[in-house]
């Protein structure tokens, strides 16, 4: 099961990707937030801004008009406080009555690091004294006794490594946990779901949080499995039923064949009565004929029939074949022009001789079958690229474009049971084909150069 393994590190490459971009999502909303407490300067800034900004006048401190408006906007309050004197010297208007004007050095001190009545404040120093600073009670919040072990600073780095690391373990940890039930009950799935194409059964524990798609799965192969057995079934009894019906009309075509040929070569009887005699066998050979073509196309569809591969010469396996009709022409209705040449003499391929003479007759008898007034029959052997090809032709009636996409697609009715009631061709072309096919060959139908039909057979060369 390799898409097993390939999903659990696709999973896991997706919980990593998500943990480092939400790491880097978090950290860069921590640096925003962070960006956005001090729009512009810290307290501490604008306090030594307010201090080197309060000027000595000849009647008293004032602080600039700028300086002023940017503290009022951020309802901010001051005083300013002689550094020799502890004295306060000035004061910003909206100083509030809770704030007191007189400190010493332990009151600056506490201020300097915390509030003053609730109120955080922030101090900046000049030549003359102390700016202090006084925010609105919600704005900031203070660490008044702040102290940090110098070692705990210095190995803050790696302390953030390890919490980090510590973290990612504990996502896999916990991916890893959640995951591995369901994982569980997949991989048997799966693996069940591979087994229907192989018309294996497949059955499985229907437990665990997949239990409703394991049950479909075991319903889905039962199904599968029943129906593999109707239909073996079906083509065992329709195999058994032709192979039945070949063997019981033996004996009774044999003796009606054996009187017919009696009464044709009897002297007792008048000519039109002996022509009658010689239809009827003629007509009995027909129907045996037919009757092993049945028979062995049967065998060849479920292969009952053995197929011998042996290492033959071409052209004399099809010259046996050719001479045979040409010999049982006495009427000469059926001429057969054969062609081949030198180079194909000593074209070899793998065979099975009786089958392959069977398909090249059946191909000649076609021809015969199809043209009752006569017509020439053309056999020729080519080897081109490493195939043999047997071209079977004749100048003959031919076929219909629709006639001869049938014989090329359509399926025969011995192997498809969709209207079964349309015979699309005779048992000798599917013999043909099923033949071919036992050879890893290629078929193909067409028209003769003179308006007949055309057979070729395409056989891979030793």
């Amino acid at each position: 099961m390799k898409s097993i393994p390939k999903l659990i590190r696709r999973f896991l490459l997706i919980l990593l990707l998500s943990t480092v971009l939400l790491l880097a999502l978090n950290i860069a909303v921590l640096v925003l937030i962070s960006a956005s407490q001090t729009p512009g300067a810290s307290p501490w800034t604008t306090a030594k801004e307010a201090a080197d900004a309060l000027e000595k006048t000849a009647n008293g401190y004032q602080l600039s008009n700028e300086m002023a408006q940017e503290l009022r906007s951020e309802s901010v309050w001051a005083l300013f406080i002689d550094n020799h004197t502890l004295n306060t010297l000035w004061t910003s208007e909206n100083l509030p009555d809770s704030v007191p004007v007189d400190y010493d050095a332990s009151d600056i001190a506490r201020l300097t690091r915390g509030y003053i009545a609730d109120y955080p404040t922030f101090t900046g120093e000049n030549d003359q004294g102390l700016m202090i600073l006084g925010y609105p009670k919600d704005r900031f919040w203070k660490q008044m006794y702040p102290a940090w072990d110098y070692d705990f600073i210095a190995g803050l780095p790696r302390i953030l490594l390890i919490v980090l690391a510590a973290n990612a373990g504990l996502l896999l940890l916990i991916y890893i946990v959640t995951s591995s039930r369901l994982l569980r009950s997949v991989n048997p799935i799966a693996e069940g779901i591979q087994q229907l194409p192989d018309g294996q059964p497949a059955y499985m524990k229907e437990t665990g949080v997949l239990s409703q798609l394991a049950h479909s799965i075991n319903e889905t192969s039962h199904a599968l499995q029943r129906q593999k057995y109707e239909l073996a079934k079906k083509e065992t009894a329709r195999a058994n039923w032709i192979a039945g019906v070949s063997h019981d009309i033996r004996t009774p075509l044999s003796m009606v064949m054996g009187y017919a040929s009696q009464l044709e070569t009897s002297d007792d009887l008048p000519e039109s009565q002996r022509q009658k005699a010689m239809v009827i066998r003629r007509q009995s050979e027909k129907i045996r004929a037919l009757v092993s073509d049945l028979n062995l196309a049967s065998k060849l569809e479920y292969d009952m029939q053995p197929v011998n591969l042996r290492q033959e010469k071409l052209v004399p396996l099809v010259r046996k074949v050719v001479v045979n009709f040409i010999n049982m022409d006495i009427e000469n209705r059926y001429p057969i022009v054969w062609d081949t040449s030198e180079a194909t003499e000593t074209c070899a391929i793998s065979a099975d001789r009786e089958l392959l003479q069977r398909a090249i007759s059946n191909l000649i008898q076609n021809s015969i079958n199809h043209n009752e007034t006569g017509c020439q029959i053309s056999v020729s052997i080519t080897a081109p690229q490493g195939k043999c090809h047997i071209l079977v032709e004749d100048d003959g009636i031919g076929v219909s474009g629709e006639q001869l996409e049938k014989l090329n697609h359509a399926a025969h009715y011995m192997v498809c049971d969709t209207n079964a009631t349309e015979q699309r061709h005779g048992l000798g072309l599917l013999l043909v084909k099923q033949i071919i096919s036992a050879h890893q060959g290629e078929i193909i139908m067409g028209r003769s150069a003179s308006g007949g039909f055309s057979v070729k057979l395409i056989l891979p060369c030793q």
